[in-house]
């Protein structure tokens, strides 16, 4: 057997990377990739995140750029794979991390509240793997496909996320039944199941609860449950999505990695 020497095990210099969601755990992911030498297309629906996280990436020297897209719209998802393919010539990691998490209880939910997180976190998934994988089989040379699930595909956070954790755990289930379907093709499909996570989407939800729900209360007890004491950053996630998409887990598929502090041990 021939060991690949150390310095090639994290370094993805003329690969293609797409990354779903610009800011947060988007921005984080994004930023390892293209530090490792990798092409990035970053997708989300926001313009103003996009060019923000672009242009912020762009001036360390990295080769990034971007498509607005929403991943619950199939011709979105259909543009975004052309345009990266045009750009680059190819992709060969697909980041599945746009995701929206709205506080609602069941109670209070309509359909439309659970339509719209179900077709962001579930079917956007299903449509970038579907488009992406279809081109990384036509290349011939394998691929990586990494989905950012939560800790909530493994047990519930909080109440008010109901439809969220019905998203999350269908992604983990798409992502084992994936795993099997393209591993003939060298494609290796993984999960990675963050805990709490600062990111504006947190902090938005944290400014602007439902009403009669205090989230400071809420996420300070959440705090105390995690044996690390403190909450995660964007870069926790990319570091392991890093290790994901390099040879470091070149006998990996079918797996999700839980980084969350320690939080499930409570």
């Amino acid at each position: 057997m021939d060991y690949l020497p150390k310095n090639r095990l994290l370094d993805l210099t003329g690969k293609t990377a797409i990354v779903t969601g610009a800011v947060g755990i988007g921005y984080g992911i994004a930023y390892r990739l293209a530090e490792a030498g990798a092409n990035v297309m970053i997708a989300a629906r926001n313009q103003e995140s996009l060019v923000k996280t672009t242009t912020e990436l762009i001036s360390k020297g990295y080769s990034v750029k971007n498509t607005r897209t929403d991943v619950s719209v199939e011709s979105d998802v259909k543009n975004l794979v052309e345009s990266t393919v045009k750009e680059f010539g190819g992709i060969d990691i697909l980041v599945n991390n746009a995701g929206v998490f709205p506080n609602i209880p069941v109670h209070k939910m309509t359909v439309e509240d659970f339509d719209k997180v179900l077709s962001i976190n579930l079917k956007g998934v299903f449509l970038c793997s579907k488009y992406v994988s279809e081109i990384m089989i036509k290349q011939g040379r394998g691929g990586k496909i990494i989905n950012i699930t939560s800790i909530d595909a493994l047990h519930p956070s909080m109440i008010g996320l109901a439809h969220y954790d019905a998203s999350k755990h269908g992604v983990w289930g798409f992502t084992k039944n994936l795993a099997l379907e393209l591993a003939p093709h060298k494609i290796w499909v993984n999960a990675v199941a963050p805990g709490g996570i600062t990111t504006p989407g947190v902090q938005k939800m944290q400014g602007a609860p439902p009403p009669g729900v205090d989230m400071n209360k809420i996420m300070e007890g959440f705090l105390t449950q995690i044996p690390m004491r403190r909450m995660g950053e964007p870069d926790d996630i990319g570091k392991v999505v890093l290790f994901l998409a390099g040879e470091m887990a070149s006998y990996m598929t079918g797996s999700q990695i839980v980084v969350d502090g320690g939080v499930l041990l409570t």
